[in-house]
């Protein structure tokens, strides 16, 4: 069948990107799908800096490729040996498929599943084929989902059933930012109640960890962005206290108003300058958590006696360290109940046309989560 998508034919583009348009609104063809595999309707796609990445270069990919990884839509058909779903089912698509017989898998990790993420870098679904093409070529595919666009194939390892009365944008975020904010908090450090926390970098995921901070029951949460707005925003939702990260001092301003630092701080910009903040400010037995992805070449340098000598310790967080069949359900239903309102993150809801212009607006960080909507 031929689809719509938004695809990259080359990394690096100068912004703004509305004049450079590196995101071309292409017609593809797209093969049905094949052994495990399911044809979905998107819906609605979300806008997320880990898209921006590849765009800019930060996150090296293979191109051609058809963009887009946060997604919510509806099964219109299913390929041979498909079990768990069926034709009409709502879905929730996960950025990283699962193959289940990895260690990680066996282990009950399937973020850091091996197979999917050796498919995720060569641009291919974890069968290793690719179901895009274009003029006799291959298109590769962005995290297993290529979701900025109005069809897509995909494995059924990146699909979640949901709750078909909740809505197609808010069900979208669940794919990502709301996974790897609150699974960073819930998941990888465990926020204890009573403990002091901080964000930086008050994005989608940023902003979603700020909510699992308050649902995890943590008495001081620090939000820390470089825009004022942001911060404002953060106090809505339910920061205690705020900082501007290029005011100066601001290491020992936090230090202060948390009695000497805080015992989870949380890097959400992807950005080492954002990662050297978080630690800074982490006391003494704390945990510094990153779900940022600055680009590979990146370094950052740390002085290892804090290590021992403070009981410091430094985690990655991919995915939110998420089982998505068991915690998008869960999330979904926290939200549903009034304990998640990650509804009150949606910024704006664009046609694909206008893709471009909307990374611009997500490059400058003038919005938390845009949602592509796709009409029927």
């Amino acid at each position: 069948m031929q689809v719509r998508a938004a695809v990259l034919h080359e990394m690096g583009a100068p912004t703004p990107y509305a004049e450079s348009q590196p995101l071309k609104i292409e017609t593809l063809e797209l093969d049905s799908p094949g052994p495990g595999e399911l044809l979905i309707d998107i819906k609605a796609a979300g806008l997320c800096h880990s898209d921006l990445s590849v765009i800019s270069g930060n996150r090296p990919r293979p191109t051609p490729m058809a963009l887009g990884h946060e997604a919510a839509g509806v099964v219109k058909q299913v390929g041979d040996g498909v079990t768990r779903f069926v034709v009409g089912d709502h879905v929730v698509l996960v950025f990283v498929p699962s193959c289940g017989h990895c260690v990680p898998c066996a282990e009950g990790r399937p973020a850091l599943c091996e197979p999917g993420a050796a498919a995720n870098v060569a641009g291919t679904l974890v069968s290793g084929e690719r179901r895009l093409h274009q003029d006799g070529g291959d298109v590769h595919h962005h995290l297993g989902v290529s979701a900025f666009a109005d069809h897509a194939v995909v494995s059924e390892t990146s699909c979640v059933k949901i709750d078909a009365k909740l809505p197609f944008d808010e069900a979208a975020l669940f794919g990502c930012a709301v996974i790897t904010g609150v699974g960073a908090v819930l998941n990888t450090a465990k926020v204890e109640p009573g403990s002091r926390v901080a964000v930086i970098g008050l994005g989608g995921v940023g902003l979603n960890a700020l909510l699992g901070a308050i649902l995890a029951g943590a008495k001081q949460i620090v939000a820390v962005d470089l825009r004022d707005d942001k911060l404002a925003l953060a106090r809505q939702l339910g920061a205690t206290d705020t900082a501007n990260a290029a005011d100066e001092g601001v290491v020992e301003a936090i230090k202060s108003m948390t009695g000497g630092g805080v015992d989870y701080a949380f890097e959400m910009a992807g950005s080492v300058p954002a990662l050297e903040l978080a630690w800074a400010i982490t006391a003494r037995g704390g945990e510094t958590v990153t779900a940022g992805l600055p680009h590979p070449d990146k370094r950052m340098a740390l002085p290892p006696v804090q290590l021992v000598g403070e009981e410091r310790t430094l985690k990655g967080s991919y995915l939110g360290s998420c089982v998505p069949v068991r915690d998008i359900p869960t999330y979904i239903g926290l939200y549903q109940s009034g304990k998640l309102p990650v509804d009150r993150l949606m910024s704006d809801r664009v046609a694909l046309e206008d893709i471009n212009a909307a990374f611009d607006r997500l490059a400058a960080g003038e919005t938390v989560r845009q949602v592509i909507i796709f009409e029927s």
